[in-house]
């Protein structure tokens, strides 16, 4: 990141790639302060400030100046429990992250969305991943980072058969498909936030697996 202050909003730090995330950014020198806020108290550091309780009602009592949001979150229909649910989190949230970051200053935004994302796809998971792209597009950030991996490999407290069967079967997988692990997103969104290239830039699958874990 660039060597002055920096305030950062992250979205998402209890989930899997997002507590890696954390630690990346809170180990950024230049980072003065992180808003993460978080259903569950996270671990206190210096320059964390932490609200906890539901995000849909804390984003309005949000407050600073703003330069990077980072937004991880995502489920899946299994935990969800229904398309309607999956979508109030992985569209209607992640949008309203958006807009809160965009109202509080932020000139670069970062989130974490699908490989296959496509407002078209038949698939309801892609449309929506499509979808929210096209959503985040329209509030014109000057720097947008959309990154698009594949299955994520990681520990998870939540166990996903899907993922499982995904990860011991990688080997057969084409490249552009395989697993990608979640340090490796961690590390390609920081190295994009560094960069704060102007205009959008999509970190694909091959891009994010190319990180070192």
């Amino acid at each position: 990141m660039p060597h002055t202050p920096k305030h950062v909003l992250l979205a998402g730090a209890t989930g899997l790639t997002g507590e890696h995330l954390l630690d990346r950014i809170l180990s950024v020198p230049a980072v003065s302060r992180v808003i993460a806020p978080s259903r569950r108290a996270l671990t206190e550091h210096p320059h964390l400030v932490n609200p906890v309780g539901e995000l849909a009602q804390l984003l309005p009592t949000l407050s600073g100046k703003l330069d990077t949001a980072f937004c991880c979150l995502g489920t899946t229909i299994r935990a969800a429990g229904s398309q309607e649910a999956f979508r109030a989190v992985d569209y209607d949230l992640v949008l309203a992250v958006a807009q809160r970051a965009r109202e509080m200053g932020a000139r670069h935004f970062l989130v974490i969305s699908a490989l296959g994302a496509d407002a078209q796809s038949r698939v309801f998971y892609n449309r929506v991943k499509g979808e929210l792209e096209q959503g985040v597009r329209a509030l014109a950030f000057p720097s947008l980072t959309i990154a698009r991996p594949s299955l994520l490999e990681g520990d998870r407290s939540e166990v996903r058969p899907g993922e499982i069967l995904g990860a011991k079967l990688a080997f057969l997988v084409p490249g552009r498909w395989k697993p990608v692990h979640v340090r490796q997103v961690a590390r390609a969104l920081v190295q994009a936030a560094a960069d704060e290239r102007v205009g959008e830039h999509v970190l694909e699958n091959v891009e994010l697996r190319r990180f070192a874990r």
